[in-house]
């Protein structure tokens, strides 16, 4: 009976842990991404666009734009999008989102290759700026009937023409030459952070769901490994 039960146990710790990691949204699907696919040369990346071979890789380098503006502060941006968002219980809510860009690509050694950026949303994966307040600081942008204490955020994210980024995507080309684009049932991916920082940034509020879901994943396999290996063991004797 107790391989049995360690098998069930595995099985329900297994179907826990997915579910959770279901529940935890479109961020949590670009991490599982992030995680598996497999990164290859911008040269690479071009030759598969040529061939018109679809396939979803990673590609890093160099981000480059022919005009890149000059924001506040001297950066030279080619994506820029600023997100207003109010607290509602224990979520932030957005409720109004500014975006900028210019179009951009991102170069290896020899080649480069463009990035669709119009198609950046939750697969943007950068160190975000914020600056936080009330709603009564700005009452005509607010929608209507907020309460003039609720909590205010603005936040920032930001990709420079010197940023060194991978991008994940479909290379495809087009009328102006290949692009990485969203495609295959995937989003467009981009960070200019280390895997580790980005894994942080993308579980930033869940780290205790984050754990969970790692000791229901960890533990259910093992018990059922160490359920069918028992039972391996009763029946050989």
């Amino acid at each position: 009976m107790i391989p049995l039960f360690l098998v069930l146990a595995g099985v329900v710790a297994l179907g826990a842990g997915w579910w959770l990691l279901r529940a935890m949204g479109p961020r949590a699907r670009v991490g599982r991404i992030l995680a598996a696919t497999p990164l290859v040369e911008v040269g690479r990346a071009v030759e598969l666009a040529t061939a018109g071979e679809p396939r979803y890789v990673g590609v890093g380098g160099r981000l480059d734009a022919e005009s890149p503006w000059e924001d506040e502060n001297g950066r030279l941006l080619v994506f820029r999008r600023s997100t207003l968002e109010r607290r509602d219980g224990d979520r932030w809510v957005p409720f109004e989102t500014d975006r900028r860009l210019v179009p951009f690509e991102v170069s290896g050694a020899l080649e480069r290759i463009g990035v669709d950026g119009e198609a950046l949303d939750d697969g943007l994966i950068v160190v975000t700026g914020e600056s936080a307040g009330t709603a009564a600081e700005i009452p005509d942008r607010v929608p209507a009937g907020t309460p003039p204490e609720t909590p205010i955020r603005l936040r920032v994210e930001l990709l420079s023409a010197v940023d060194h980024a991978v991008v994940l995507g479909v290379p495809t080309m087009t009328d102006t030459g290949p692009v990485l684009r969203a495609g295959l049932g995937r989003p467009l991916i981009i960070t200019t952070l280390e895997p580790a920082e980005a894994m942080r940034v993308l579980a930033e509020g869940r780290q205790n769901t984050t754990r969970l879901i790692s000791a229901l994943l960890g533990g259910g396999g093992v018990a059922i490994v160490m359920g069918l290996a028992w039972l391996a063991v009763d029946a050989l004797i």
